[in-house]
């Protein structure tokens, strides 16, 4: 294994030997593999990948897939039925919610004991046990007996432990999904220190905007094998398609182009403070808006299609170019195949990494009064907002439509980058966008 690798894995598999009952175990035992009184059940069949040193990579997959057993056979913890696996440096793992830990001792006696397992010495646990209890933030539950524990609590504790043991590679297998917000951004925030610092990280999770932020790269398993390899973005629009199909039916669906040029208007309700000065400088908030896209990647039942995708001024004019803070409008047109009782349009807009930004669907509008499209049926949607001030980069609009609730619908269609926005300069300084203010004020109290 290369010195810049840090976790190499070669055909490994593992299955396990399910018997009926005690007594089929023991006619095995008997028969000594002449006769077999179990049915074998893989979990993991012949995977292989590599994961380099700094990297991130996502584990994902449907329950069943196989992601815990592979975890837990990096970990040490069990053992392949067949194939290699190296791992090079220190590991620390969070893998089931408990894991480690014995309830019948106290969060201070877990500490220490989690610690021991994870190579810390006495003397480098009484050093930074203050700094692992400040981050668990448990207050005196420290010195309860863990079984008293919620499970967030047990999350905090067992988290504060893994980031304090000087880890090369930090293995989490979704245990961030039981913890609440505020201790979730604490925890991504150190995994993101921990990433800059140039630590290797193994990641479990069906959040999809936690996967694209954090990760570099993607391993999708399905029923125990990699389906897909690559970039998180590419990997979870190809999961989430393949999971609506499962669940809805396959699509058969066809777009039609539709051409636009025009160029954007200046029109407010309101303005920002700093507005002149930005439009006469170089951090005006120049986006190129390119064409709706009838080539990207779709998915969907098929009842209703999506034929043309725009971005209008507030005159009405087509956009193909316009200035962050402006009014704009998305109109999203169609046509319906099949009678859809309950339709729901919607579109979400994404960076370059593939993170969700902000987006927003028809479904509260339109709760009371639903409007109903009959077979061969055209529809159209507008979206008013103001144009928000992006760093410069590319982004995506994906659209969608879909029949029921917001919780429980039929996707007859979704395009992913429908519409593909590129910003050339942005007066952004810090976070993921801006929004125009509508006013800046900075006073002392000698001015009131």
């Amino acid at each position: 294994m290369s010195s810049e690798t840090a976790v190499e894995v070669v055909s490994l598999s593992k299955s396990y030997l399910i018997y009926e009952s005690p007594a089929h175990r023991l006619w095995q035992m008997l028969f000594r593999g002449y006769r077999n009184f179990f049915r074998e059940h893989v979990v993991l069949r012949g995977i292989s990948f590599r994961v380099r040193r700094g990297e991130t990579v996502a584990i994902i997959g449907r329950n069943g897939s196989g992601k815990s057993t592979l975890l837990q056979i990096l970990c040490g913890t069990l053992s392949a039925s067949a194939g290699q696996y190296r791992v090079r440096g220190r590991v620390a793992a969070l893998l089931e919610l408990g894991a480690g830990f014995n309830p019948e001792f106290t969060g201070r006696e877990n500490v220490y004991m989690s610690g021991q397992i994870l190579g810390l010495t006495d003397d480098e646990l009484r050093e930074r046990y203050e700094s692992i209890v400040g981050f668990a933030d448990i207050g005196d539950y420290v010195d309860q007996p863990v079984k008293t524990y919620s499970s967030g609590m047990f999350m905090r504790l067992a988290f504060a432990v893994i980031a304090h043991v000087d880890a090369d590679i930090l293995v989490i297998d979704e245990a961030l999904a039981v913890g609440d917000a505020y201790f979730v951004q604490k925890c991504m925030r150190y995994l993101n220190s921990f990433k800059a610092k140039g630590g290797t990280l193994l990641f479990v999770s069906h959040d999809s905007t936690a996967v694209t932020a954090l990760c570099d790269r993607a391993i999708w398993l399905e029923e125990g094998s990699v389906r897909l390899d690559a970039d998180p973005k590419k990997v979870m629009e190809a999961y989430l398609a393949d999971m609506y199909r499962r669940e809805q039916g396959e699509d058969g669906i066809a777009l039609e182009a539709a051409a636009f040029n025009a160029r954007a208007s200046d029109s407010d309700d309101f303005a920002d403070a700093r507005r002149e000065f930005v439009l006469q400088s170089n951090i005006r908030n120049d986006i190129h808006i390119q064409r709706f896209d009838d080539s990207g990647e779709s998915f969907g039942r098929g009842g209703a299609r999506i034929t043309s995708v725009r971005l209008l001024n507030d005159r009405g004019a087509p956009l193909v170019w316009s200035i962050g803070g402006e009014l704009a409008s998305l109109i999203i047109q169609g046509t319906a195949h099949s009678p859809i009782a309950s339709p729901i349009v919607g579109f979400l807009v994404r960076n370059k990494q593939g993170l969700s930004l902000f987006g927003d669907n028809t479904y509260l509008s339109y709760l009371d009064r639903p409007v109903v499209l009959c077979g061969g049926e055209d529809w159209y949607c507008r979206f008013d907002f103001r144009m928000p001030i992006l760093p410069a980069g590319q982004y995506s609009i994906s659209v969608a439509v879909s029949d029921g609730s917001q919780q429980s619908h039929v996707v007859h269609q979704w395009i992913h980058d429908a519409l593909v926005l590129t910003s050339h300069s942005s007066q952004v300084c810090t976070g993921l966008m801006g929004i125009p203010m509508r006013s800046i004020v900075l006073a002392s109290r000698r001015a009131e």
